[in-house]
């Protein structure tokens, strides 16, 4: 007990230490409410003319201190498959200096605008279930990226003609940002998982392993990247759309991995020393109520209740295995890889 004490009392400091290092791109995510923004350009563009470095501009309305205000925006789309499978693909932001300063979006130089994947029922419930995804972790690990909801009011252009639509999305800081508050820098080259941070690794596997994730890669840096803070390296998990938190129409299933379903959990985290696992195990387990109550907050906006019941039954499942000795080592200790 004294161990999971001092264990509690370390990640309570951490998490206070960081927040220490205020910027001021924190204003955008000071307020929890959705922002309110209006956008217009042509997702047929969008998806034919721009690439890593080509972007189109666009103006970009935000609804901010009881007023409308407006500023012009470089936009374009980024993450491969969901460029190819969605009709809204995610976007990558980008606003000049001159533009930014003296706004809610100071300091933010580079946003991640997450949008629904396609036209359908559920789209705006999956992108509140991958939003909750984001404050569940924040509540796990002091090392995450600062995300904002917002309501997008967007006409897209068709030739001579627009098509609205009422769009649930979220913001994601840049990962340079996140750095920055922890006095680190992003750390780009590839490194093996088990020369990472022992604790943090874990926190990220048996946080994947909650969402049902196997849609990344933290020593290739697929839907993750990497922190250097105080000569240590970090996992920073982004995108869980492809989950079985959310479990969305466009899953795949990594067949390989032998499993059917995007809800079958496969534990995608590496061996450890047996105090990293049961230390991480108890902060879960001592954080459940805090998790349960954080989910539970947004069951009022749901469009189908059926999608939060189902979520809300994941996470259940997954506190389950914690909670039993037995399974906890048979789903997760004793699966964890060595390669």
């Amino acid at each position: 007990m004294k161990k999971q004490a001092l264990f509690s009392f370390i990640l309570l400091l951490s998490t206070i230490i960081s927040a220490q290092n205020p910027l001021k791109s924190d204003l955008l995510y000071a307020d929890q409410s959705p922002l309110e923004i209006k956008l217009s350009y042509s997702n047929k563009e969008m998806d034919r003319n721009t690439d890593d470095s080509t972007f189109i501009k666009t103006p970009m309305q935000f609804f901010h201190d009881e007023k409308w205000s407006s500023m012009e925006v470089k936009l374009r789309a980024r993450g491969n498959f969901r460029r190819s499978t969605c009709y809204f693909p995610p976007i990558k932001m980008k606003i000049k200096k001159d533009q930014r300063s003296g706004t809610i979006f100071d300091g933010n130089k580079s946003l991640k605008l997450v949008l629904p994947c396609k036209i359908e029922s559920e789209n705006n419930d999956n992108i509140l279930q991958e939003f909750i995804a984001y404050k569940i972790y924040e509540k796990i690990s002091p090392y995450h990226f600062k995300t904002r909801r917002v309501n997008v009011d967007f006409d897209e252009i068709r030739g001579k003609k627009t098509k609205n639509f009422k769009l649930k999305g979220f913001l994601i800081e840049d990962d340079k940002l996140v750095a920055k508050r922890h006095e680190g820098k992003v750390f780009e080259r590839f490194v093996h998982p088990l020369g990472m941070e022992h604790t943090t690794s874990v926190q990220n596997a048996l946080f994947q392993f909650l969402l049902g994730n196997t849609d990344f890669s933290v020593a290739y840096q697929h839907n993750g990247k990497l922190l250097y803070v105080d000569k240590k390296i970090i996992p920073l998990p982004y995108d869980f759309d492809m989950t079985g938190w959310v479990n969305p129409s466009y899953a795949t299933v990594n067949a390989s991995l032998g499993i059917s379903s995007v809800q079958d959990r496969v534990y995608r985290g590496f061996k450890r020393e047996q105090k990293y696992f049961q230390e991480v195990r108890q902060q879960f387990l001592d954080h459940k109520m805090e998790l349960i109550n954080l989910v539970s907050s947004f069951e009022s906006e749901f469009s189908d209740p059926k999608e939060f019941k189902n979520m809300f039954g994941f996470m259940n499942d997954f506190f389950e295995i914690l909670e039993n000795d037995s399974k906890f080592e048979k789903r997760i200790v004793a699966k964890a890889r060595t390669k």
